[in-house]
């Protein structure tokens, strides 16, 4: 019980001390404007693009023939070119195959 009257007359002083004590004034902080050329810019582009969408040319059909063009290396380290005419495209290979055969 002793305890508990302790407790409470010390609490009770820090209480008075508290009110006794000048609380600064809190500083007040200015809303933060959104720049109004942001938003008629982002409008501005979104307009463009979808112009730009809107009266895009279709593209036209590849042509059925493909020529494909290849360089290999001969003898003696020569380079050669090889023109072939197909009407498709056989076969592909990865351009990066070599990576995986020669290293």
């Amino acid at each position: 019980m002793e305890n508990n009257d302790q407790l409470n007359r010390f609490f009770e002083e820090m209480k008075a001390k508290d009110e006794g004590l000048s609380v600064p004034p809190f500083p007040t902080q200015k809303p933060k404007k959104l720049n109004a050329w942001i938003p008629i810019g982002i409008a501005a582009s979104l307009t463009l693009i979808g112009i730009a969408v809107w009266f895009e040319k279709p593209v036209p059909d590849p042509p059925a023939e493909v020529i494909i063009i290849t360089l290999q290396q001969g003898e003696n380290q020569q380079q050669e070119i090889t023109i072939e005419e197909s009407t498709y495209l056989e076969t592909w290979e990865s351009p990066t195959s070599s990576l995986l055969t020669e290293y």
